[in-house]
């Protein structure tokens, strides 16, 4: 029988080399500023176009891990939640929404740093479309940064402290192009939460609703 495309290549690469392209694929993609180049917050078929992009890119490394790598989501997290997974992502969640908190009431305003108007910008898009922005946040960035890359960064350095350090700065600074400088503090603090959690429980599921629930609390309530 013959072997497919995919077979061919996933048996002709070494396993560091497949880990490396899809470390590119997953980090170097959801890096890109398509937001800024795309006009995002132009229109609302502007920001729907932009995520189309990342559920795309979403869709692109699922494929990736099941016919180039011929290897099973959960090597990515995908195992089914306990409900104990379940209660630490709650809580985990509830703890990152309290601290942030603190930050932008305590902090920000002690430092006399202001995101009003990257929060406006937001919260003036239309709610369904900002549910569906919360949900892919969720969904892509945990895939991305802690499933796919914090994996395989462990694999390829054979040290969970590396991986978990090298994915949460790349997570962290990804935020900065919309937010800025001082967002780093919020998104940092998020980020080592989530980070921190996936590392205890390995389970994608639990770190999404985590995840879901911050962005949630900020951009869908009140």
């Amino acid at each position: 029988m013959s072997m497919t495309a995919a077979q061919a290549i996933s048996h002709g690469r070494k396993p560091w080399l497949l880990g490396i392209l899809g470390l590119l694929l997953a980090l170097g993609c959801i890096s890109l500023p398509f937001g800024t180049w795309d006009h995002a917050f132009a229109s609302v078929g502007h920001m729907a176009a932009n995520e189309l992009v990342y559920w795309g890119l979403v869709v692109a490394i699922l494929l990736y891990v099941s016919r180039i790598e011929r290897r099973p989501l959960a090597s990515i997290g995908f195992r089914r939640p306990g409900s104990k997974d379940i209660i630490v992502a709650a809580a985990t969640g509830a703890l990152i929404v309290a601290m942030l908190g603190v930050m932008y009431l305590v902090v920000f305003p002690a430092m006399h740093w202001d995101e009003t108007q990257q929060i406006q910008t937001l919260t003036a898009v239309p709610f369904w479309l900002r549910f569906i922005a919360v949900v892919r946040a969720a969904v892509s960035e945990e895939i991305l940064f802690r499933g796919y890359a914090l994996e395989r960064v462990q694999e390829l350095t054979g040290s969970r402290s590396a991986a978990g350090v090298f994915t949460w700065a790349i997570f962290t600074l990804e935020h900065l192009s919309y937010w800025g400088w001082h967002h780093l503090l919020i998104a940092g603090t998020a980020g080592a939460m989530l980070t921190l959690l996936y590392l205890w429980r390995r389970n994608l599921w639990a770190n999404m609703l985590a995840h879901f629930i911050v962005d949630a609390v900020g951009f869908l309530l009140g």
